[in-house]
């Protein structure tokens, strides 16, 4: 499912607000519909990756490329539309504890002015999706971890993004849920076509499912996992339930970029 390259870095330097730096001449490239693991110590590096890809902390040095647009180059505006097309998930949820579930989800659609329509469709679908129908009344405090990391995925996938980036997302969770989450990677990435880069320490869940690791150490990236051969970025974990109703809900997303 992967295609033209998406994300490409040239380059690129970063710093702390301290002046320290944290990346060095980091270059890569990332195809459209890749999954990627991202790993490596506490404080290397990864979530300030995540942040330039996401473009919320600008290189010191070098180019980025996301979807074949100079991003040095953009305007605030243009920044904006970019962000529009991607989606980031924290370990920490970022749910907002006075909107109920449903509002939370709907937030994306909202601010992007989807008719109310549209969008009880849309979020009621993606509720089901993510196995939490029953809570769109319910409000963010009244869920458990793994349902309320759920509640975050449901919201960064609702406008089916083309990047998803997700930042120690099973951190908090126990082996069940964190599985779970997983899974709904996995379907966005093999249904919708999502490139996905998650970063994560648990090394069981790299293990259990085989994509390739992006490794952040010592200021540099470093890839493993993956060469020329096609085959070798191709899945090979658990097989996931059926797609079927996966396959629904994609088609039912259809009319996203038509809004």
């Amino acid at each position: 499912m992967e295609g033209k390259t998406i994300i490409s870095f040239a380059n690129v330097s970063a710093n702390y607000e301290n002046g320290h730096d944290v990346l060095s001449d980091v270059s890569f490239n990332i195809s459209s519909g890749a999954f990627y693991f991202l790993t490596g110590a506490s404080g290397a590096g990864k979530t300030t990756l995540l942040r330039l890809i996401y473009q919320l902390h600008k290189p010191a040095n070098g180019q980025i490329k996301l979807f074949g647009q100079e991003c040095d180059t953009l305007s605030r505006n243009d920044i904006s539309a970019l962000r529009h097309k991607m989606a980031i998930v924290f370990q920490e949820y970022s749910l907002i504890s006075h909107m109920s579930v449903f509002e939370n989800v709907a937030l994306p659609l909202r601010v992007r002015g989807f008719p109310n329509d549209k969008i009880k469709k849309l979020v009621t679908k993606t509720l089901e999706w993510v196995g939490l129908g029953k809570y769109a009344n319910a409000y963010p405090l009244e869920l458990s971890g793994g349902q309320q990391q759920r509640v975050s995925v449901a919201r960064a996938i609702i406008i089916q993004p083309a990047i998803l980036l997700a930042d120690e997302p099973t951190g908090n969770l126990d082996d069940e849920n964190a599985s779970r989450l997983m899974e709904l990677f996995i379907q966005m990435n093999k249904v919708f076509g999502t490139t996905v880069i998650l970063a994560t320490h648990n090394q069981k869940l790299m293990e259990t499912y085989h994509f390739p690791i992006i490794m952040v150490e010592n200021h540099h990236v470093a890839f493993s996992g993956i060469n020329n051969d096609s085959e070798t970025r191709k899945w090979k974990g658990p097989r996931p339930q059926s797609q079927n109703y996966f396959s629904q809900l994609s088609k039912q997303f259809e009319d996203i970029g038509n809004a």
